[in-house]
């Protein structure tokens, strides 16, 4: 049977056995198989994938294997602009939006913290995450594997962390995200941008002590919650500081 010879780089040799990281596979073709079908054979989810060149040629996902094809594939390069060599999808995510599945509801949380939109809901399925996806053009963050397989995602990060406060890192590092902080811009609970509201408007839902040592406040408009720079603010104000450094300057009111 024809082969051709595969190579995996960086993350995307978590997929894969021990015995078959870090170096060249070969990896028998099956008849017109196509590059996106070969690596998912391998295991490598092609949501994780942004960059696939056959003997030093960018290609894309429906490229039909030949044999003796050299095939590298690497992963997402979000902290750098491939778009010259990009054909696996129309362009690469600048302006990253996300979805996460029902195991990481803290990670949603502490992203909407940081100010980035991400959609989470308990009840959402597979299929549906899938959808709004595709749909939204958002990165599905996932410690589902298979999730990532589905055909129509085109970007997605299976989160290897399993603490919240890792998982984030994961996050911020793998997608250069720590420029595009917005800290405290987005309700931590529905995921609305927040607004600057007028304490007389809101005075009478605050708490007593709240109304006396407190002048700023923003609400989200469609949960209703309100927010202010309390020692509840303070607290994740050091946590960011803690694990990022200064990139919170442009802070919301919280």
């Amino acid at each position: 049977m024809a082969e051709a010879q595969f190579r995996f780089y960086e993350e995307l040799n978590d997929f894969l056995p021990p015995e078959r990281r870090r170096q060249d596979i070969r990896y028998e073709i099956r008849e017109r198989e196509t590059v996106k079908h070969a690596i998912e054979a391998c295991g490598v989810p092609h949501a994780e994938v942004e960059l696939i060149l056959v003997n030093g040629k960018s290609v894309g996902f429906a490229y039909i294997i030949q044999e003796d094809d050299r095939i590298s594939v690497y992963p997402q390069f979000e902290t750098m602009d491939i778009s010259p060599l990009l054909n696996v999808r129309d362009q690469p995510l600048r302006n990253p939006r996300f979805i996460a599945d029902v195991h990481l509801g803290g990670l949603a949380k502490y992203l909407r913290m940081l100010g980035f939109d991400t959609l989470y809901s308990e009840s959402s399925t597979d299929e549906e995450i899938a959808a709004v996806s595709s749909r939204e053009k958002r990165i599905v963050l996932t410690r589902d594997r298979d999730l990532l397989m589905h055909k129509i995602i085109t970007h997605g990060r299976f989160i290897r962390a399993t603490r919240i406060r890792d998982q984030l890192i994961e996050v911020v590092e793998y997608l250069d995200l720590s420029r595009n902080f917005s800290p405290f811009s987005r309700c931590m609970e529905c995921n609305t941008k927040l607004v600057p509201v007028n304490k007389e408007q809101i005075m009478d839902k605050l708490p007593a002590d709240t109304q006396s040592y407190y002048t700023q406040f923003s609400m989200c408009t469609f949960c209703d919650r309100i927010y202010w720079q309390g020692s509840h603010y303070r607290r994740m104000n050091r946590f960011i500081t803690e694990i990022f450094g200064n990139n919170n300057d442009n802070a919301a009111v919280f």
